[in-house]
């Protein structure tokens, strides 16, 4: 399966919780996102998963070789977005709702 089919997976999973939005037709910054009243918290961005996560857990896994800091192609990682790297060991469907615990202001659920 290609990233493109298991991000479709995950949307398909997501957009069934109340608040939850599809991606949106186009090619801009966003258009692959997944959002919860309107706040992105997961995207599929150069055939990678992007989530939103709390600073030091993004630090966490960046430490641990699970990825880098999401670069929007301006030359600064920023610090509370995450690029999951491949081969990485870690499940889409639980990181993404880590993102969405974050989005919603839940109590993390990892």
């Amino acid at each position: 399966m290609d990233v493109e089919e298991r991000f479709e997976l995950l949307v398909d999973e997501f957009v069934k919780v109340d608040g939850v939005a599809p991606p949106s037709p186009g090619r801009g910054f966003g258009s692959s996102a997944l959002r919860y009243r309107g706040k992105i918290f997961a995207m599929l961005v150069r055939g990678h998963l992007v989530v939103k996560l709390p600073k030091a857990r993004v630090t966490a896994l960046v430490e641990a070789g699970e990825g880098i800091h999401f670069d929007a192609n301006k030359g600064t990682p920023m610090k509370e977005w995450f690029t999951l790297g491949e081969p990485s060991g870690l499940d889409w469907s639980p990181l993404t709702q880590e993102a969405l615990d974050h989005a919603t202001g839940a109590p993390p659920t990892r």
